[in-house]
């Protein structure tokens, strides 16, 4: 299904305050990032549908024509173009996705889709991932639309579904079906680099995601002859299974450094007084967990299958596992395993997607500098590989080069990776406040 429209006339009225006078700007980012998080947009909850009328309500008051698309019933795509000055320049994409992972609310400190404002935090499911950018980028373009601003360039904006899922509803789709929308975008910025780290005291590196790590999902087979549960059996699948998991978990594979990373590598040296680039890394405190896979190819176990009863040994045992490559090293990922566990187990490949690696380089990334700078003027802007997937994914299949960047001057205790898809997920207003101010410079620049 596809419904365009400009607005749509059962949307609910603002409660985000955004035309009180009484009410500036960095509260208005706090209020309506707090009010996009109590839509549950999760495949348990309504999906997109309320979040994205919410989001094209916002667009629609400043007077922009909105294209709502769904693929599916409730899985609703915003799209939008913001005209430039200059038609001869290349338009710019900003896709940030509206669905959200489930949350189990009595795990919580606050119900996760009450968006509350509590203790200096945006508290809820989204709040980092990733409503924190809807309502940056909403209030940011509103204050600057509002004063009679116009881009240099066209901007298009894609408010997506189904991020979460693999985006078959949403940038996917969108990129297939609908590719027409995004016509003459040559770069784009999403999720999910842009925040800091408090390297010494005051000073902060700014991490903006050149590169994300493919995934290469796989399951591991073992096979034997089984029989009866009483007798001896030396080619128990289920042992060799175990085998072959705990082999994979015990083996070092050896560091394998994309070019993403080689400039934050040298960097952490340096700020940690090492010259070994894992240390360097494990010494940005909570940031580790996010930066150390960076390094090298993983496989995780994440669920095995086997057994038919209690006195039965079966003759096939399995066992999935997500794996996620470095760019330039997706040969390695599948020989690698091939060589350490072909005598024990199958190994077949379930799901992949590719890999991505931008140089860090051109007027987008001079634009993300210069703005960073701009707000924290000691700071340095250092190019970064993540090892999540996002859907710049997609978008990339239409030759856009792709940057994560959404802005967030975060406290050195902030546990900035425990926020994805983790419990009591929150952003801290000011990181808000200043993550809007950022992209009102970035956009003015670009």
């Amino acid at each position: 299904m596809t419904v365009s429209s400009s607005a749509s006339p059962n949307m609910p009225i603002s409660r985000s305050h955004a035309n009180d006078s009484n009410v500036d700007d960095s509260s208005a980012v706090s209020l309506l990032c707090s009010e996009l998080i109590r839509h549950d947009s999760s495949a348990l909850g309504e999906l997109e549908r309320g979040v994205a009328e919410r989001v094209a309500e916002e667009l629609s008051n400043m007077s922009l024509e909105v294209q709502v698309l769904e693929q599916q019933p409730r899985r609703t795509n915003v799209v939008t173009r913001i005209t430039g000055t200059d038609s001869t320049a290349p338009a710019l994409l900003v896709h940030i996705h509206l669905d959200v992972v489930p949350a189990v609310p009595g795990t919580w400190r606050v119900p996760p889709y009450s968006g509350e404002i509590r203790d200096g935090c945006v508290w809820g499911r989204g709040a980092v991932d990733m409503k924190n950018m809807a309502a940056m980028t909403l209030v940011a373009l509103r204050e600057l639309l509002g004063r009679g601003w116009r881009p240099r360039r066209d901007i298009v904006l894609a408010f997506v579904a189904d991020e979460e899922l693999g985006g078959a509803a949403g940038a996917r789709w969108l990129v297939e079906e609908h590719a027409e929308l995004f016509q003459g975008c040559s770069e784009a910025i999403g999720e999910a680099g842009g925040f800091s780290h408090e390297y010494a005291p005051n000073r902060r590196a700014y991490l903006v995601q050149s590169g994300e790590k493919g995934i290469g999902w796989l399951r591991l087979v073992a096979h034997g002859p089984g029989g009866h549960g009483s007798m001896m059996h030396k080619e128990n699948p289920i042992v060799r299974l175990s085998e072959a998991i705990q082999r994979l978990d015990r083996h070092d594979f050896g560091l394998q450094l994309c070019n993403s990373m080689t400039e934050l590598v040298d960097a952490a040296k340096k700020w940690n007084n090492t010259d070994d680039a894992e240390t360097a890394l494990h010494r940005t405190g909570p940031l580790a967990k996010l930066l150390v896979p960076t390094l090298r190819n993983t496989y995780n176990a994440t669920e095995i299958h086997a057994g038919l009863q209690h006195n039965v040994v079966p003759p096939r045992a399995e066992a999935l596992i997500d794996g996620r490559f470095v760019p330039g090293f997706e040969t390695e990922f599948y020989q690698d395993i091939e060589n350490l566990l072909g005598d024990l187990v199958e190994v077949q490949p379930v799901f992949h997607n590719s890999a991505l690696e931008t140089p860090f380089t051109g007027p987008i990334p001079e634009a993300i500098t210069r703005a960073l700078a701009a707000e924290d003027p000691q700071s340095i802007t250092v190019p970064t590989c993540l090892p999540i997937g996002t859907d710049a994914k997609h978008f990339a299949r239409l030759g856009i080069k792709c940057y994560g960047f959404v802005p967030l001057q975060l406290p050195s205790s902030f546990d900035f990776p425990a926020m994805f898809h983790g419990v009591d997920e929150r952003v801290p207003t000011a990181a808000l406040n200043f993550g809007q101010r950022v992209l009102q410079r970035f956009f003015e620049s670009c």
